[in-house]
């Protein structure tokens, strides 16, 4: 999407480290990973980066000077960069990045990942907002999820956040799994086991 590639190559320029110095991985998620990954278009006020124990503190701090809401880039071309707790997203164990080779090929200072376009819908199964279903209409619509996939992944999500306080929000997250499942491709209910304690 142009719109986001002209953002971060306008952070990469602002960036402006060493050219010999390792470029900053960030992995994006959210509806701008879609956009970068698909001819999907929407309007987006906001380009999430998913925390890693690889964003050390230092490197946080100055992408939200750079591009977080309120910065420069932001109030120029519309788009900011979050920084997103590891905890938050509602992601399956070991998610899956890919890396945006013809952005990173322009850019000289950071390298953009994004989150699989499966994992994404996961992920939006957590808040399921109005902008969350369309999302998730789209790539299914597309052709872009499989419901095996699809029911893999978030298993492995619902695994990951069983064994922790977040199991609690659990039962609302499979209620919105199962109505994916019977909206978009008319399956049946998936069987979800959760610990007897939630």
């Amino acid at each position: 999407m142009r719109l986001l590639e002209d953002f971060f190559q306008a952070l990469d320029a602002a960036w402006g480290t060493s050219p010999e110095a390792t470029p900053l991985r960030l992995p994006i998620i959210g509806s701008a990973a879609l956009m970068l990954q698909t001819n999907y278009r929407r309007g987006t006020k906001d380009s999430d980066v998913l925390e890693t124990t690889s964003l050390r503190e230092g490197d946080k701090r100055r992408l939200l000077e750079l591009g977080g809401v309120d910065s420069k880039l932001c109030r120029q071309h519309k788009l900011y960069v979050d920084v997103v707790s590891n905890g938050l997203p509602l992601l399956p164990h070991g998610p899956c990045f890919h890396s945006v080779e013809t952005l990173n090929s322009s850019l000289t200072y950071l390298h953009i990942d994004v989150l699989d376009i499966v994992d994404v819908v996961v992920s939006k199964l957590k808040r399921f907002h109005a902008n969350d279903q369309s999302d998730i209409a789209q790539m299914v619509d597309r052709d872009l999820v499989s419901h095996a996939k699809l029911v893999t992944r978030f298993l492995s999500a619902v695994d990951l956040f069983s064994i922790d306080a977040r199991a609690d929000a659990l039962p609302q997250y499979i209620a919105n799994f199962h109505r994916v499942e019977r909206e978009h491709f008319g399956a049946a209910p998936t069987l979800v086991h959760l610990p007897d304690w939630t």
